[in-house]
């Protein structure tokens, strides 16, 4: 099975809590859904470094202290992605930083609902779960 790790980076902006999402490049990607920053890991690495790595590579955006959102499998191709949570650096300012995605910005999590890969979408109930624990 095909896996790839990344992060689901969050803050808080004038009361409402905001998630760092991408969306992917290429004129065949201009309807798809946005993502957590995210990709395989390269030999030697585990999910977090992946994923710690990927978000560098795509956002500009270095995480901190991160925790894990477990993972969810498509349920069309059957790959398997892997999800760490942690709050976004005070200076924070995604930009695209790689030529395979085209936006990286904080989105507010209502809407970020509604952009996101539908089988993504768990990361985003767990986060809403955790953050609501706290």
């Amino acid at each position: 099975m095909k896996e790839s790790a990344g992060t689901l980076l969050y803050r808080t902006s004038n009361g409402v809590i905001e998630v760092l999402l991408v969306h992917a490049s290429g004129n065949y990607n201009k309807k798809s859904k946005w993502s957590i920053p995210k990709g395989v890991p390269d030999p030697g690495e585990n999910m977090e470094q992946a994923a710690r790595r990927e978000t560098v590579e795509e956002t500009g955006v270095k995480a901190g202290k991160l925790e894990s959102l477990g993972y969810v499998e498509y349920t069309k191709s059957r790959k398997r992605v892997h999800c760490f949570c942690g709050p976004a650096p005070d200076d924070a300012a995604p930009h695209c930083a790689s030529w395979e995605v085209d936006k990286a910005e904080f989105v507010e999590l209502e809407k970020a609902k509604d952009l996101i890969h539908q089988d993504q979408s768990e990361f985003i109930t767990r986060l809403e779960s955790m953050l609501g624990d706290k």
